[in-house]
């Protein structure tokens, strides 16, 4: 990919939509920038590294917006974060050694997967955090592992995982989920970056220019969760993972056939 003003500029307005999705889902925005970064011709490797670039910069908007607004508790907070950064330093190497088609392949295995166990609360959609049951921090840890994980091998924030893992899993709410995902992928990607900057795998200016409009974007997107049903942000992320496993899938056949000959 050649990195010209012309070539760059184009990325914007695709940062913005992944700053909205980031702020209002509680993704990092990886659900777009890797995609996209692939079908712009750059190499899995490269691709997965520069969305964890600008992942960072994504969910800090985003974050800040739920700091502001003083809803993130400080203690699950605190435990979701050190899982995260725990995992993404572990993984955040492991990645390279593995084929793009692989790690295309476990991309697909992970949407469809989510795609079919993803579903509302059967509690009233009305419930806030102050009606859920105390969040353990144990289970908390865990589902930073999981952010870290994503981020650190997968180039993806992982928030997709961690909002049904703590939804379904530990009785919170959809938007309580939310807020708590958009900070541990901040922190996962944060600590992923210096690896893959350390291994020239990202390219920074298209980080740059698609993590700074989706800051923006992810602020304003954020203040709005309030506004949006438990149930539309839960078929919103469908709807997403059921696209992205499709896309992923075509992605790794394709790099398994050209690296067999067979097309």
């Amino acid at each position: 990919m050649e990195l010209t003003l012309s070539s760059l500029l184009p990325l914007a307005p695709l940062g913005v939509l992944a700053g909205l999705l980031s702020g209002l889902l509680g993704i990092g925005g990886g659900l777009i920038f890797s995609p996209l970064l692939l079908m712009l011709g750059l190499p899995p490797h490269q691709a997965l590294a520069t969305s964890t670039l600008a992942i960072v910069p994504t969910t800090l908007g985003g974050t800040w917006s739920h700091l502001r607004s003083q809803q993130l508790p400080l203690r699950p907070s605190l435990a979701i974060a050190v899982g995260a950064a725990l995992a993404s330093a572990l993984f955040g190497r492991l990645g390279a050694q593995w084929s793009g088609a692989l790690l295309l392949a476990l991309q697909a295995a992970m949407y469809g997967l989510l795609t079919v166990v993803m579903g509302p609360r059967p509690a009233d959609e009305a419930a806030d955090q102050a009606q859920a049951p105390p969040m353990p921090l144990l289970p908390l840890v865990a589902v930073g592992l999981v952010a870290g994980l994503a981020s650190g091998l997968l180039g993806v924030g992982g928030g997709l995982v961690m909002v049904p893992l703590m939804v379904a899993g530990l009785g919170q709410p959809v938007r309580l989920a939310i807020r708590l995902s958009t900070l541990a992928v901040l922190v996962s990607s944060s600590v992923a970056a210096p690896v893959f900057i350390a291994d020239e795998r990202g390219l920074w200016p298209v980080a740059l220019v698609l993590g700074g409009t989706a800051a923006m974007a992810a602020r304003w997107a954020a203040a709005q969760l309030n506004r949006v049903s438990e149930r539309r942000l839960v078929w919103m992320l469908r709807m997403l993972t059921a696209l992205l496993a499709a896309d992923s899938a075509r992605r790794a056949l394709q790099l398994t056939l050209v690296g067999s000959g067979l097309s």
